[in-house]
């Protein structure tokens, strides 16, 4: 990443698709005790929620609905597409991760409500359980408002490409709502336990893993339309996509598939730009095209930034037009905002 200034951000329109918030109900049901997440302290007295491989420190900001609005005023994010971060509910067995995810799913609805325009939520899922997550992505989308559902790359060490997983995407292209692939923990995680590896490393490489699986399983050839969201400036994607190519050309085992995966990632993936590097964004963006670029913040994470997300886009040498389409327009276009 670029050591860089931003100075005082740029007022946009943007619409941030990736960022996390806990909602109070989730917290609420943590801290009666008996999850597999844990509620934990460290040295500094900072609150801790972990999980195999990894952690996140609980900031105000992951809380405090009316913290972020004053911040996403200060930097100038019209919207927020709210989403519960790793680990999410599908680490607890399925009565719990069934009831943390509707509870997380109401919480979200409330704020829209309370906050039209400025936040949106996409639902947690119970995604130990694909048939009862299928269930709750339509109650969510359609009792509760909300505008899609977000997937972890792996589900407690099963990869989404798992058949079970089916009529969590034929729910999502009914409803004609994104799903947002958020990245968790690689299975096994022993290799990304160390210098918080998981994160810097392992999401990515867990992101490409599950998307050329999705693709060389045919899963968009079984799901026309499908619309999913890759994090993380899409992994590797952009920078494999030839590869996968070559894979396809050269392998009888890749070429089940009905064109080459990079027809594929144009065709159906989107993805956030959470990599504040503008040379990394730039080659996205000449990969993928202007139609398939979303803002992404990863806030209020330590690795997330409200000022880089804006000013990322802003650094690229594309027109004002290119911009706008990466800012709002892409993103009101897939949530039908």
């Amino acid at each position: 990443m670029l050591n860089v200034t931003t100075g005082n951000p740029k007022k946009t329109s943007a619409i941030d698709v990736h960022n996390h918030f806990y909602s109070p109900a989730y917290l609420k049901e943590l801290k009666k005790g008996g999850y597999v997440t844990q509620v934990t302290e460290d040295s500094k007295g900072n609150t801790i929620i972990a999980y195999e491989g990894d952690y996140n420190i609980y900031s105000p900001d992951h809380r405090d609905i009316e913290a972020r609005l004053a911040e996403l005023d200060r930097v100038g994010i019209k919207t927020q597409m709210l989403s519960l971060t790793t680990p999410g509910c599908h680490i607890e067995d399925k009565e719990r991760g069934i009831r943390l995810a509707k509870a997380t799913n109401e919480d979200f609805s409330d704020i829209t409500k309370k906050f039209p325009g400025r936040f949106y939520g996409l639902a947690a899922l119970p995604l130990q359980d694909p048939e009862a997550s299928a269930l709750e992505l339509k109650r969510a989308v359609r009792e509760l408002g909300l505008k899609g559902g977000t997937l972890f790359t792996n589900i407690n060490g099963k990869t989404l490409d798992d058949p079970s997983f089916q009529c969590v995407f034929e729910a999502a292209r009914e409803l004609d709502v994104p799903l947002f692939i958020h990245p968790t923990t690689p299975n096994p995680a022993d290799a990304f336990l160390n210098f918080r590896l998981a994160a810097l490393v392992g999401f990515n490489v867990d992101t490409t893993l599950t998307f050329a699986k999705f693709i060389f399983g045919g899963l968009f050839d079984r799901i026309p339309g499908l619309k999913l969201i890759a994090s993380h400036l899409g992994g590797c994607l952009p920078y494999l996509g030839e590869r996968l190519d070559r894979g396809y050309y050269a392998y009888t085992e890749c070429q089940k598939i009905r064109k080459p995966p990079t027809e594929y990632i144009r065709e159906n993936v989107y993805i956030d730009c959470v990599s504040f590097d503008p040379l990394a964004v730039d080659f996205a963006l000449k990969f993928m095209g202007a139609e398939k670029l979303l803002v992404g913040s990863d806030y209020p994470h330590q690795i997330g930034d409200t000022e880089k997300c804006t000013w990322v886009i802003n650094e690229l040498n594309a027109s004002e037009e290119v911009k706008n389409k990466i800012f709002h327009s892409n993103a009101e276009r897939i949530f039908n905002l």
